[in-house]
């Protein structure tokens, strides 16, 4: 099976909570991955006494889910239970650093005695990038590509380091392993050099744990809480930073913290906005709001009204002002509206997280989407009525579609008269057609390189797109069909 689905699963799973004086949200999403290897952690108020003390985290899974999914719900215990000294207070801050690593070492350690990673059955792999809040401090913990930022004085104050096998330190560890850095990628293969499981990369003889091609071991850095400057922490797998900067992420997000108080609907709103501007891997962020967030302005929200209605407007008025061209399909609404200069939208979002505003009024004006959608299913109609042949004709059009834009109302008129020429005869050339044009789309293999030994054929160049700028950690990997994004 091909890294990619046909289309994204867009589903989400989201959550919110509040406590010791923070609230949060998160959310979610598969995306075009064929699997959902992400998983998070988020607890408000921990055991052991410290009940003041919060927890979040995002895990991004690799060749499988195992390792992240154990993670999601054991590693917090792991991190307690090592017998460091957890009390509040700058005193302790070291005993809470020393507690961290070792529990990292230890859901490492534990985690190889599983059966099916023992017998690699299973070779899945996670990163893992958390933050721990006490009512003095904020320990940001990081192993591997995901990434925490923290927002204070209205930008960003704080971001955790990627660890990338090309990264001097990285880079000289691995090698000192008998490994090597081909690619940007271990030996070739795995493209981040820390991470939980991965065992495949730790079984070099008379190297340590933090010793091997990959490393288990956390980085930890500690900052004290500033009341009135810290204003919120974003934890996100790759999938995030992949297509938005750290400022461009907290930029965002603060905008969004100025129109809407329901965190679940903001960490939704980062999801969306990075699936159109063209992140192509599982997405998953938890926002942490500290008692300095932005709260909601009615300035920034009489604007935000005032740009949707904007949007609305420019739409209705593209589609009718179409003339004798026909109606034009979305990606070029939204590429006409693209070359605008659209004043107010979102920063760090720019008009992919409007979009949604763009295609429900799309959808609306557009009476063609809901006859497709009609016939398309339409299939199973008695053929006395035609019902049939129009429904092949309909879907073989929309896969020609899908991968010749601007020529579909060419074929529309051809099809048509040959229908009235050839009578029932054009069915079985429509039929023909659908078969044909639908078996044009092929399986992207999965080069996601996190235990990749062999490369794949080199898959068909997708369709020209409006996109931008290809992401780097993709870049092993093509595009989905037609998947454009707009800034």
């Amino acid at each position: 099976m091909g890294a990619f689905l046909d289309k994204p699963k867009t589903e989400k799973h989201s959550a919110h909570g509040e406590g010791n004086g923070l609230r949060y949200g998160l959310s979610s999403m598969q995306g075009w991955r064929v699997e959902m290897e992400d998983a998070h952690t988020a607890v408000v108020g921990l055991p052991h006494g410290l009940t003041d003390w919060s927890f979040f985290a995002v895990y991004d899974g690799h060749a499988g889910s195992r390792v992240a999914n154990y993670c999601s719900g054991h590693l917090l215990e792991h991190i307690l239970s090592g017998g460091a000294d957890f009390s509040s207070g700058s005193g302790s801050v070291e005993g809470v650093k020393d507690g961290i690593r070792s529990g990292f070492l230890n859901i490492d350690e534990y985690m190889r005695s599983f059966s099916d990673l023992r017998q690699g059955l299973d070779r899945s792999g996670s990163t893992a990038v958390c933050v721990l809040v006490s009512p003095t401090h904020l320990y940001f913990i990081n192993c591997g590509d995901s990434r925490a930022v923290l927002s204070r004085d209205t930008k960003v104050g704080f971001s955790t380091q990627d660890h990338k096998p090309c990264n001097p330190r990285e880079k000289e560890r691995i090698q000192n392993a008998g490994g090597s850095v081909m690619i940007q990628r271990v030996n070739g293969s795995l493209a981040v050099s820390r991470a939980l499981g991965d065992y495949d990369y730790k079984c070099v003889d008379g190297k340590g744990p933090t010793e091997q091609l990959v490393s288990p071991e956390p980085e930890v850095c500690v900052l004290e809480r500033a009341a009135e400057g810290d204003e919120f922490v974003v934890l996100a797998c790759d999938g995030i930073w992949d297509v938005m900067s750290n400022e461009e992420l907290c930029e965002f997000v603060r905008s969004r913290l100025l129109v809407c108080d329901d965190l679940e609907k903001v960490c939704n709103s980062v999801v969306d906005t990075c699936l159109h501007k063209g992140s192509r891997d599982n997405m998953s962020v938890v926002l942490v709001c500290l008692p300095g967030a932005p709260k909601i302005s009615e300035e920034a929200v009489k604007k935000e009204e005032e740009l949707d209605k904007y949007l609305e407007t420019r739409v209705e008025e593209l589609l009718g002002n179409c003339g004798d061209t026909g109606v034009p399909d979305l990606v070029s609404v939204l590429r006409c509206i693209a070359t605008e200069n659209i004043p107010n939208l979102p920063p760090g979002g720019g008009l992919a997280s409007k979009r949604s505003v763009i295609e429900a009024v799309y959808n609306k004006l557009n009476p063609h989407r809901e006859e497709e959608g009609a016939c398309a299913g339409g299939e199973e109609e008695s053929e006395e009525g035609g019902g049939s042949t129009a429904a092949h004709l309909l879907e073989a059009l929309r896969q020609f579609r899908l991968h010749h834009r601007g020529q579909y109302r060419t074929v529309l008129e051809e099809s048509l008269a040959a229908y009235h020429l050839r009578g029932e005869s054009a069915a079985e050339g429509a039929g023909e057609g659908r078969r044909n044009f639908g078996d044009d789309e092929g399986d992207d293999d999965d080069n996601d390189g996190q235990q990749q030994t062999a490369s794949p054929p080199t898959p068909p160049s997708p369709p020209p797109s409006p996109a931008t700028a290809e992401p780097e950690a993709s870049q092993d990997a093509p595009a989905p069909e037609f998947n454009p994004s707009f800034d």
